[in-house]
Protein backbone atom coordinates (compact mmCIF):
# COMPACT_ATOMS: atom_id res chain seq x y z
CA UNK A 1 0.00 0.00 0.00
CA UNK A 2 1.28 3.44 -0.87
CA UNK A 3 1.41 5.86 1.74
CA UNK A 4 -1.09 8.37 2.25
CA UNK A 5 -0.45 12.23 2.67
CA UNK A 6 -1.64 14.32 5.56
CA UNK A 7 -1.83 17.29 3.33
CA UNK A 8 -5.35 19.43 4.18
CA UNK A 9 -6.72 20.66 1.21
CA UNK A 10 -6.64 24.61 0.29
CA UNK A 11 -9.70 26.49 1.17
CA UNK A 12 -11.95 27.98 -2.01
CA UNK A 13 -11.28 31.48 -1.71
CA UNK A 14 -12.41 34.14 -4.58
CA UNK A 15 -9.56 36.26 -6.60
CA UNK A 16 -11.23 39.51 -5.24
CA UNK A 17 -9.70 40.59 -2.01
CA UNK A 18 -12.65 42.64 -1.20
CA UNK A 19 -14.29 39.49 -1.76
CA UNK A 20 -11.59 37.51 1.01
CA UNK A 21 -12.66 40.10 3.48
CA UNK A 22 -15.98 40.12 3.32
CA UNK A 23 -18.44 38.25 5.95
CA UNK A 24 -21.84 38.42 4.98
CA UNK A 25 -23.94 35.94 7.16
CA UNK A 26 -21.11 35.34 9.47
CA UNK A 27 -21.95 35.66 13.41
CA UNK A 28 -19.53 37.06 15.72
CA UNK A 29 -19.74 37.23 19.60
CA UNK A 30 -17.97 40.52 20.76
CA UNK A 31 -17.45 40.49 24.66
CA UNK A 32 -17.14 44.10 25.85
CA UNK A 33 -19.04 44.91 22.47
CA UNK A 34 -20.20 48.12 24.13
CA UNK A 35 -16.55 49.45 24.84
CA UNK A 36 -14.71 51.63 22.89
CA UNK A 37 -12.51 49.02 21.22
CA UNK A 38 -15.57 46.16 21.04
CA UNK A 39 -17.75 48.44 19.62
CA UNK A 40 -15.42 49.83 16.66
CA UNK A 41 -14.80 45.99 15.98
CA UNK A 42 -18.36 45.35 15.92
CA UNK A 43 -18.81 48.75 13.52
CA UNK A 44 -15.76 47.20 11.48
CA UNK A 45 -17.13 43.65 11.33
CA UNK A 46 -20.99 44.98 10.19
CA UNK A 47 -20.20 47.06 7.52
CA UNK A 48 -18.54 43.44 5.87
CA UNK A 49 -21.92 41.76 6.49
CA UNK A 50 -21.63 40.27 9.78
CA UNK A 51 -24.26 39.93 12.16
CA UNK A 52 -23.18 40.69 15.38
CA UNK A 53 -23.70 39.69 19.12
CA UNK A 54 -22.99 42.27 21.35
CA UNK A 55 -21.81 41.43 24.82
CA UNK A 56 -21.68 43.89 27.50
CA UNK A 57 -21.51 43.50 31.63
CA UNK A 58 -22.24 47.23 32.66
CA UNK A 59 -23.14 49.00 30.03
CA UNK A 60 -26.82 51.05 29.87
CA UNK A 61 -26.82 51.76 26.30
CA UNK A 62 -25.57 48.32 24.53
CA UNK A 63 -29.36 47.99 23.36
CA UNK A 64 -29.16 51.32 21.59
CA UNK A 65 -25.72 50.22 20.50
CA UNK A 66 -27.05 47.35 18.43
CA UNK A 67 -29.86 48.95 17.26
CA UNK A 68 -27.69 51.33 15.90
CA UNK A 69 -25.56 48.77 14.37
CA UNK A 70 -29.22 46.83 12.46
CA UNK A 71 -29.77 50.63 11.27
CA UNK A 72 -26.35 51.59 9.90
CA UNK A 73 -25.33 48.53 8.01
CA UNK A 74 -28.70 46.54 7.66
CA UNK A 75 -27.43 43.60 9.76
CA UNK A 76 -28.74 41.59 12.86
CA UNK A 77 -27.56 42.63 16.05
CA UNK A 78 -28.67 42.13 19.49
CA UNK A 79 -27.33 42.62 23.23
CA UNK A 80 -26.61 40.10 25.80
CA UNK A 81 -25.81 40.95 29.16
CA UNK A 82 -22.79 38.43 30.67
CA UNK A 83 -20.10 38.06 33.01
CA UNK A 84 -17.54 36.75 31.64
CA UNK A 85 -15.63 35.45 34.43
CA UNK A 86 -18.75 32.73 35.11
CA UNK A 87 -18.47 29.81 33.33
CA UNK A 88 -22.28 28.54 33.64
CA UNK A 89 -22.90 32.94 32.44
CA UNK A 90 -20.79 32.20 29.32
CA UNK A 91 -22.08 29.13 28.32
CA UNK A 92 -26.14 29.88 28.47
CA UNK A 93 -25.13 33.38 26.71
CA UNK A 94 -23.58 31.27 24.08
CA UNK A 95 -26.27 29.37 23.81
CA UNK A 96 -28.78 32.47 23.60
CA UNK A 97 -26.97 33.69 20.74
CA UNK A 98 -26.50 30.36 18.83
CA UNK A 99 -30.44 29.86 19.33
CA UNK A 100 -31.30 33.39 18.48
CA UNK A 101 -28.84 33.78 15.56
CA UNK A 102 -28.97 29.52 14.53
CA UNK A 103 -24.77 29.42 14.29
CA UNK A 104 -21.40 31.04 15.67
CA UNK A 105 -19.09 31.68 13.21
CA UNK A 106 -16.68 33.83 15.17
CA UNK A 107 -15.38 34.70 18.86
CA UNK A 108 -13.84 37.70 20.09
CA UNK A 109 -13.05 37.66 23.77
CA UNK A 110 -12.47 41.27 24.11
CA UNK A 111 -13.71 42.12 27.33
CA UNK A 112 -11.09 43.17 29.80
CA UNK A 113 -10.13 45.20 33.31
CA UNK A 114 -7.36 47.26 34.08
CA UNK A 115 -5.11 46.70 37.33
CA UNK A 116 -4.56 49.85 39.49
CA UNK A 117 -2.14 48.76 41.24
CA UNK A 118 1.54 46.76 41.50
CA UNK A 119 2.14 43.56 42.71
CA UNK A 120 2.84 44.19 46.57
CA UNK A 121 0.32 46.99 46.72
CA UNK A 122 -2.82 45.56 44.66
CA UNK A 123 -5.55 44.07 47.28
CA UNK A 124 -5.92 40.43 47.01
CA UNK A 125 -9.20 40.35 45.46
CA UNK A 126 -8.21 42.89 42.91
CA UNK A 127 -5.73 40.65 41.87
CA UNK A 128 -7.82 37.78 41.44
CA UNK A 129 -11.13 39.88 40.02
CA UNK A 130 -8.59 40.74 37.29
CA UNK A 131 -7.41 37.11 36.78
CA UNK A 132 -11.20 36.62 36.49
CA UNK A 133 -12.19 38.60 33.75
CA UNK A 134 -8.85 38.96 31.68
CA UNK A 135 -7.54 35.74 31.89
CA UNK A 136 -10.42 32.86 32.83
CA UNK A 137 -13.06 35.10 31.10
CA UNK A 138 -11.26 34.56 28.34
CA UNK A 139 -10.62 30.93 28.34
CA UNK A 140 -13.98 30.55 29.02
CA UNK A 141 -15.13 31.87 26.19
CA UNK A 142 -12.44 30.15 24.10
CA UNK A 143 -13.95 26.72 26.14
CA UNK A 144 -17.49 27.56 25.02
CA UNK A 145 -16.84 28.37 21.38
CA UNK A 146 -14.29 25.82 20.74
CA UNK A 147 -16.69 23.14 21.61
CA UNK A 148 -18.91 24.83 18.81
CA UNK A 149 -16.07 24.80 16.67
CA UNK A 150 -15.22 21.50 17.01
CA UNK A 151 -18.43 20.10 16.75
CA UNK A 152 -19.15 21.96 13.50
CA UNK A 153 -16.03 21.98 11.63
CA UNK A 154 -14.95 25.28 11.52
CA UNK A 155 -14.36 27.98 13.76
CA UNK A 156 -12.18 31.30 14.17
CA UNK A 157 -11.40 32.65 17.63
CA UNK A 158 -9.88 36.30 18.39
CA UNK A 159 -8.44 37.35 21.88
CA UNK A 160 -7.85 40.98 22.36
CA UNK A 161 -4.33 40.72 24.43
CA UNK A 162 -2.14 43.83 24.78
CA UNK A 163 0.74 45.64 24.25
CA UNK A 164 1.21 44.85 28.05
CA UNK A 165 1.47 40.88 27.71
CA UNK A 166 5.16 41.80 25.90
CA UNK A 167 6.44 44.92 28.05
CA UNK A 168 6.30 45.87 31.37
CA UNK A 169 4.46 49.28 30.73
CA UNK A 170 5.75 52.74 32.99
CA UNK A 171 5.32 54.40 35.01
CA UNK A 172 2.06 52.77 36.30
CA UNK A 173 2.55 49.34 38.37
CA UNK A 174 0.44 46.59 36.54
CA UNK A 175 1.58 43.23 37.21
CA UNK A 176 -1.44 41.67 37.31
CA UNK A 177 -2.70 43.11 34.30
CA UNK A 178 0.44 42.58 32.18
CA UNK A 179 1.02 38.80 33.32
CA UNK A 180 -3.08 37.99 32.00
CA UNK A 181 -2.50 39.53 28.93
CA UNK A 182 0.70 37.51 27.82
CA UNK A 183 -1.26 34.43 29.23
CA UNK A 184 -3.43 35.23 26.86
CA UNK A 185 -1.03 35.70 24.00
CA UNK A 186 0.65 32.04 25.08
CA UNK A 187 -2.95 30.54 25.23
CA UNK A 188 -3.91 31.41 21.53
CA UNK A 189 -0.86 30.22 20.43
CA UNK A 190 -1.55 26.85 22.42
CA UNK A 191 -4.94 26.66 21.27
CA UNK A 192 -3.92 27.23 17.87
CA UNK A 193 -1.71 24.09 17.99
CA UNK A 194 -4.24 22.09 18.91
CA UNK A 195 -7.44 23.11 17.36
CA UNK A 196 -5.76 23.86 13.79
CA UNK A 197 -8.03 20.52 12.84
CA UNK A 198 -11.08 22.54 13.10
CA UNK A 199 -10.43 26.07 14.09
CA UNK A 200 -8.06 29.55 13.83
CA UNK A 201 -6.80 31.38 16.74
CA UNK A 202 -5.20 34.37 16.90
CA UNK A 203 -4.45 37.79 19.44
CA UNK A 204 -4.59 41.07 19.14
CA UNK A 205 -2.13 43.55 21.28
CA UNK A 206 -3.37 47.14 21.13
CA UNK A 207 -1.02 49.73 22.71
CA UNK A 208 -2.38 53.27 23.87
CA UNK A 209 -6.04 53.47 23.17
CA UNK A 210 -8.31 56.77 23.36
CA UNK A 211 -10.83 54.87 24.85
CA UNK A 212 -13.00 55.95 28.65
CA UNK A 213 -11.01 53.25 29.89
CA UNK A 214 -7.98 55.95 29.88
CA UNK A 215 -9.75 58.65 30.65
CA UNK A 216 -9.00 58.77 34.49
CA UNK A 217 -5.62 58.63 34.01
CA UNK A 218 -3.73 61.54 34.92
CA UNK A 219 -2.17 64.27 32.44
CA UNK A 220 1.60 63.70 33.18
CA UNK A 221 0.95 59.61 32.81
CA UNK A 222 -0.37 59.99 29.35
CA UNK A 223 2.58 62.25 28.64
CA UNK A 224 4.87 59.80 29.94
CA UNK A 225 3.31 57.12 27.31
CA UNK A 226 3.69 59.56 24.50
CA UNK A 227 7.16 59.80 25.28
CA UNK A 228 7.70 56.35 25.17
CA UNK A 229 5.83 55.81 22.22
CA UNK A 230 7.07 56.46 18.50
CA UNK A 231 4.32 57.87 16.84
CA UNK A 232 3.79 60.24 20.32
CA UNK A 233 -0.07 59.60 20.35
CA UNK A 234 -2.40 57.15 21.63
CA UNK A 235 -4.72 55.61 18.69
CA UNK A 236 -8.21 56.24 18.14
CA UNK A 237 -10.03 52.94 18.49
CA UNK A 238 -11.25 52.98 14.64
CA UNK A 239 -7.40 52.23 13.78
CA UNK A 240 -8.24 48.77 15.22
CA UNK A 241 -10.84 47.95 12.81
CA UNK A 242 -8.65 46.56 10.29
CA UNK A 243 -6.82 43.73 12.15
CA UNK A 244 -9.61 42.54 13.33
CA UNK A 245 -11.43 42.39 10.10
CA UNK A 246 -8.44 40.66 8.53
CA UNK A 247 -8.68 37.76 11.44
CA UNK A 248 -12.13 37.47 11.29
CA UNK A 249 -12.05 37.02 6.93
CA UNK A 250 -11.10 34.62 4.40
CA UNK A 251 -7.98 37.12 3.87
CA UNK A 252 -6.39 35.43 6.77
CA UNK A 253 -7.04 31.65 6.37
CA UNK A 254 -3.55 30.93 6.45
CA UNK A 255 -3.23 32.80 9.98
CA UNK A 256 -3.42 30.92 12.97
CA UNK A 257 -1.00 31.32 16.40
CA UNK A 258 -0.67 35.07 15.36
CA UNK A 259 -0.25 38.01 17.82
CA UNK A 260 -0.72 41.46 15.86
CA UNK A 261 0.69 44.16 17.73
CA UNK A 262 -0.84 47.56 17.19
CA UNK A 263 0.91 50.10 19.54
CA UNK A 264 2.45 52.97 18.00
CA UNK A 265 5.80 51.14 18.43
CA UNK A 266 5.84 50.90 21.19
CA UNK A 267 7.22 47.54 21.83
CA UNK A 268 10.02 48.12 19.38
CA UNK A 269 11.97 50.46 21.88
Amino acid sequence: MGSQSIRRPNPVLPDSIFQMFRLDKKVVIITGGAGGIGYQVARGLAEAGANIALWYHGSSHADRLASELEKDFGIKAKAYKCSVQNFENVQSATNAVVRDFGRLDIMIANAGIPSKAGALDDKLEDWQRVVDVDFSGAYYCARVSGEIFRRQGHGNLIFTASMSGHAANVPQQQACYNACKAGIIHLAKSLAVEWAAFARVNSVSPGYIDTPISKDCPFEMKEEWYTLTPLKRDADPRELKGVYLYLSSDASTYTTGCDIIVDGGYTCR
